[in-house]
């Protein structure tokens, strides 16, 4: 089997649920043992560090991520441990833990050309989860209790302060993650993600149909069924 490029980190011991719920944005009674839950992590202003895809085991939990961030989240996850009895172990991600069916390059682009972004380095701690359409995707919960940016993140729920989004586009040509996204006059977005000529970018969502470019390449925007 090739690499996918994808770690699980399984967290288990006695205070696994208690320290997932305190950490996660996502409401961990929501997971299950034959689905992968979404589930971001965030930092304590808000912005995501990373998006799980998580699963509950009979002894703990399994949280899958990219492996470029593993090292690093494993690092973060421990330093809030303190003394909850919990334990991390790291082994590469298998297709069943993310809900891989097919080849790992089909399976990437159904997630974009889905609206599931895919957080790695360059865009860890960069977007606050309603910029990545987290909420519509239920990755968080704005009801379950305390957890880091937990404050900002239901602030802007409620208040509807989501002026961008992360919309699906088609460019003309290739375009590269971390492109700036372009009215004409001035950069107004990001790309998130790129497969091709289908893009994910976090754009303001009254421009998405507003001719943007990047890099002087057109953009086609395709709407997302989530955000009708």
């Amino acid at each position: 089997m090739t690499d996918l490029d994808y770690s699980t980190i399984t967290v288990s011991g006695d205070d696994a649920f208690d320290f997932l719920q305190a950490q996660l944005a996502a409401d961990v009674t929501d997971f299950t043992d034959s689905a992968r839950t979404l589930a971001a992590w965030c930092n304590p202003k808000g912005r995501v560090i990373c998006l799980f895809r998580a699963a509950r085991l009979s002894e703990g939990y399994t949280l899958s991520l990219p492996t470029e961030l593993t090292d690093a989240v494993v690092k973060r996850l421990t330093m809030f441990r303190f003394r909850s009895k919990v334990d991390f172990a790291v082994q590469a991600a298998t297709h069943e833990q993310l809900g891989i069916g097919s080849s790992i390059e089909d399976w990437q682009l159904a997630n974009l050309q889905a609206g599931i972004p895919e957080i790695r380095q360059p865009q860890s701690e960069q977007f606050t989860p309603h910029m990545l359409n987290l909420d519509l995707l239920e990755a968080v919960s704005v009801d379950k209790g305390c957890y880091p940016g937990q404050e900002i993140v239901s602030r802007t729920h409620f208040r509807g302060a989501t002026k961008r989004r992360l919309h699906r586009f088609d460019s003309a040509s290739p375009v590269k993650p971390g492109d700036k996204v372009s009215d004409g006059e001035r950069d107004v977005g990001e790309v998130l993600n790129a497969i091709g000529d289908s893009i994910l970018a976090v754009v303001p969502t009254d421009q998405a149909d507003a001719g943007l470019t990047v890099n002087g390449i057109a953009l086609k925007h395709v709407p997302l069924p989530y955000l009708r």
